[in-house]
């Protein structure tokens, strides 16, 4: 998974990678040519006297260390660059990927491990890549140039470098291999940790009214815990790297100077090779550290690329059509015929037989138990999810031959959960048309019956906290059907939009959208049966199936389900 995201993501910038490596290409070559002249410096200048020779060689020194410097600049700057981009594409292709996403798929990845997944694991691979672009090219070249360079200073101590290098790796990768299921645990906690915080500071309230600070403080804690020993338990193992290394790299320096200083007294071997030798040891194994810090990095960020392709590789269970309907007919109607929804793997459906007709100008409610079915009506409609059997259509035309966009732009929805954005009241009631005026928002406003209140707020550039935190429940969904009248669709939802308001505000506004709504289909989703007395067609749900339908005396007198409803709700006077 790791090696298809890079290819993928890092494919169109295949130009700063190639400087990259030309750069880390020359810079190392730079940097390998260092210890043969001051082995040239030691054995034909010092040895000699001969101190323009040194000054010679030494200025050749300079100026290919000034080389390595430039090139591993300029390479670094590339490096980040070119990773900062990758990160940038990466969050670009998990967002557009969730947001094609139905409600199926969120619920099946979660909110937290999405948030996780678009922030810390994109991070840990573009760590990676950043170290990949401005380490990994050198190390290797480092390496194998490093060891022919040594070779040819003396073969007679080559024998070290076949027991160092391999020790060194065989260490590490033991050490490595340990590593990798720690850092499976340590996202899966981190994705915990995110879910318990994320849970207690949006039911903060909740907490505080029913005194369970302790409990949740505990429940926080227990997760913090889990994730730290996961912590504990993969610094435990990288604390190891460096001491292994260090400790294979002195030993290996030791025994360079030890038997090297033997062939040196034999006269096989002259001081400037031997401080070359060494130098291209130290170099080596330097090269095998260097690549040591990436293989900490990969296991981790070989996890995070599996989490983050899951969520790319994931097809939307509701996809837009492959050639969409992008025209409509100018009426508002919604059809339902034979509509059937089921869970994958469900027993039983949750919609089963559903079949109604919302008509321009008329208002079609439905009510129904707890769990009978109604909000999963209504998200059936803008394709939030898909029937499994059956259709529907909008203005004639099935949803899913729909272009999405044409669909949902016909369409105002005022959700069951009223949510507001971080942001003024202005730009909040624009969410649903940009391009209205002042003048079309106070009259929506109006309508809504939140005019005086947002007037006493400070009018239109009042600031909404996030989720509305800082408004009622009531001045929520009068916000958000205000959102929804802005846009001035052909076909209005309103899922329970009315739960949260007075019975006199409830009817006031009830009453003020007669007039707007008058060419357009209007679902009413409702609990409360005063909200629906008047609606031109009132249909009962029942265990996902329609038990009744008609007006409000046509239901008293025919429909059992519609009458223990009102009965639970209203006296007799009032239902009569």
């Amino acid at each position: 998974m790791l090696n298809r995201l890079l290819v993928t993501y890092l494919r169109p910038y295949r130009g700063e990678l190639t400087i990259v490596l030309v750069l880390q290409l020359v810079g190392t070559i730079a940097s390998l040519l260092l210890p043969s002249l001051n082995a040239d410096i030691i054995d034909n200048g010092v040895a000699r006297g001969d101190n323009d020779y040194i000054l010679m060689v030494g200025g050749w020194m300079l100026a290919v260390s000034l080389v390595q410097i430039a090139c591993s600049i300029v390479a670094v700057k590339y490096g980040a660059r070119m990773a900062m981009a990758f990160g940038r594409d990466v969050r670009a292709g998990i967002f557009h990927r969730v947001g094609e996403f139905s409600g199926r798929e969120v619920a099946a990845f979660g909110a937290p491990s999405l948030i996780t997944r678009t922030t810390n694991d994109v991070q840990q691979v573009q760590i990676l890549v950043v170290m990949m672009a401005t380490m990994f090219v050198t190390a290797p070249i480092m390496c194998v140039a490093g060891i022919v360079m040594a070779l040819r200073e003396d073969f007679g101590l080559s024998w070290l470098l076949l027991v160092c290098v391999p020790v060194l790796v065989i260490s590490i990768g033991l050490i490595v291999s340990r590593m990798v299921p720690q850092f499976r645990f340590m996202q899966d906690r981190i994705d915990q940790v995110n879910r318990v915080l994320r849970e207690q500071l949006t039911g903060i309230r909740v907490v505080r009214a029913f005194v369970r600070e302790k409990a949740e403080t505990q429940r926080f804690g227990d997760a913090n815990d889990q994730l730290t020993d996961t912590a504990r338990r993969v610094g435990r193992l990288q604390a190891m790297m460096f001491p292994t290394v260090m400790l294979i790299l002195n030993v290996s320096s030791v025994a360079v100077l030890w038997f090297g200083s033997y062939r040196v007294d034999s006269g096989e071997m002259q001081i400037g090779a031997l401080t070359a030798f060494l130098s291209y040891l130290v170099q080596i194994l330097a090269a095998v550290m260097m690549a040591t810090f990436i293989s900490i990095m990969i296991p981790r960020a070989a996890v995070c690329a599996e989490r983050i392709m899951e969520v790319i590789d994931t097809e939307p269970s509701v996809r837009p059509p492959t050639t969409p309907v992008t025209d409509l007919p100018a009426r508002a109607e919604v059809v339902f015929d034979e509509v059937e929804f089921r869970y994958p793997g469900a027993a039983d459906p949750v919609l089963r037989g559903v079949t109604l007709r919302a008509e321009a100008g008329k208002t079609t409610a439905i009510v129904g138990s707890t769990g009978s079915g109604k909000t999963t009506l209504i998200n059936l409609i803008p394709r939030f999810i898909d029937v499994t059997a059956g259709r529907i259509t909008v203005n004639g035309t099935d949803v899913r031959d729909l272009d999405p966009e044409v669909l949902r732009r016909r369409i105002g929805l005022v959700p069951q959960q009223a949510y507001l954005f971080t942001g003024t009241v202005r730009s909040n009631l624009r969410y649903g048309n940009p391009d209205a005026t002042d003048e079309q928002l106070w009259t929506a406003l109006e309508i809504a019956q939140a005019r005086g209140f947002v007037e006493e707020m400070g009018g239109l550039d009042s600031t909404i906290a996030q989720g509305g935190t800082n408004v009622s429940g009531g001045q929520r969904q009068r916000l958000s059907i205000a959102r929804a009248l802005v846009r001035e669709p052909e076909v209005y939802l309103f899922d329970d939009a009315f739960s949260a308001l007075d019975l006199a505000t409830d009817a006031a506004l009830r009453a003020a959208l007669r007039p707007r709504t008058e060419r357009a289909a209007v679902i009413v989703v409702a609990q409360r049966v005063s909200t629906v007395l008047d609606a031109d067609r009132i249909v009962v749900l029942e265990n996902g199936e329609i038990v009744g339908s008609g007006t409000h005396r046509e239901l008293m007198a025919a429909c059992p389900t519609y009458v223990e409803i009102v009965e639970s709700q209203l006296t007799p006077e009032q239902a009569a």
